[in-house]
């Protein structure tokens, strides 16, 4: 695409603060700040913006709705341990969507971060 730098990930939540800690147990590391309502995060070369109130993505769309955390779309992370990487999470109040579950390629689970938004962790058989 013409004049495409890169893909990122966009992420909509209530408590800045919050999330980071949340996504820093997911091995996120911080890579800028500009205050309080708005950071950039990164791990392995996926850079989400963590945008909470008051940043221009919180704001109301020409159709009048106002974009929520808390959907089905949602990172995927590949984790080598689901069971403790869930007793992590869940030890700082993580809340899981589902049980962990077994398909072909492998266990997920479903996790909340702080502002209801799913996480998929993945373990691969």
């Amino acid at each position: 695409m013409a004049g495409s730098r890169e893909a990122l990930v966009r992420y909509i939540v209530d408590d800045v603060d919050r999330s980071l800690t949340f996504l820093e147990t997911l091995g996120f590391t911080l890579v800028d700040r500009m205050g309080p309502p708005f950071a950039i995060m990164e791990r392995d070369g996926l850079e989400l913006w963590v945008s909470g109130p008051g940043t221009s993505a919180r704001r109301a769309l020409a159709d009048g709705s106002v974009p929520q955390p808390g959907g089905w779309n949602r990172l995927v992370i590949e984790v080598d341990d689901l069971d403790a990487t869930v007793d992590q999470l869940t030890a700082t109040g993580a809340r899981l969507r589902s049980k962990p579950i077994s398909g072909p390629g492998g266990r997920q689970v479903l996790v909340e971060d702080p502002s209801g938004n799913p996480i998929e962790l993945f373990e691969s058989r």
